[in-house]
């Protein structure tokens, strides 16, 4: 019995001692680049270990002469981090950073501009999924979208929904 610990103990041990010999990290042996020379961009923080949140998604916008037609109005909320990258009813993956919503009937690709009665700030979405399932809403925002409006702290906000003339009804 003894011997098996006494055998454990020193294979620890040399283990630990021999982890102090491995070649250290490439980023510490790159030389530094001569005095006056320009220097290598710096590593994104994502390659570097650290993380980023993904650049949003260009969303096509509304032409700013589109024959618009008023399609709905009520409450909007949004949804957040719970749900990204979760598939949606389109298929597409949320991303909170996008500037998308979900609708109950319009279909998925429609181009709404959504307008707050409250600040009249707006911001145009892309429906990709289905929803809201709460009672008195019409439409439920990326957290993109909210932060557009100016809702995040509020949750809920009143809202008129704009569609292109050519959106059936």
């Amino acid at each position: 019995m003894r011997k098996g610990v006494l055998r454990t103990l020193i294979t620890t041990s040399l283990l630990v001692l021999s982890s102090g010999c491995t070649t250290p990290p490439a980023s510490d042996t790159t030389p530094s680049p001569a005095p006056g020379a320009a220097r290598p961009a710096a590593r994104p923080p994502a390659e570097a270990g650290g993380t980023t949140e993904p650049p949003p998604v260009a969303v096509p916008l509304l032409p700013a002469d589109a024959a618009l037609r008023e399609f709905e109005r009520g409450k909007a909320s949004w949804y957040g981090s719970r749900f990204n990258g979760r598939r949606t009813a389109s298929g597409e993956r949320y991303n909170m950073h996008e500037l998308t919503a979900a609708h109950k009937t319009l279909p998925f690709g429609t181009l709404v501009r959504v307008r707050s009665l409250v600040n009249g700030k707006e911001v145009d979405v892309r429906i990709t999924d289905r929803g809201p399932f709460s009672r008195g809403r019409v439409i439920d925002l990326s957290r993109a979208a909210a932060e557009a409006l100016g809702m995040l702290g509020l949750g809920v906000k009143d809202v008129l929904l704009l569609v292109p003339a050519s959106t059936p009804p």
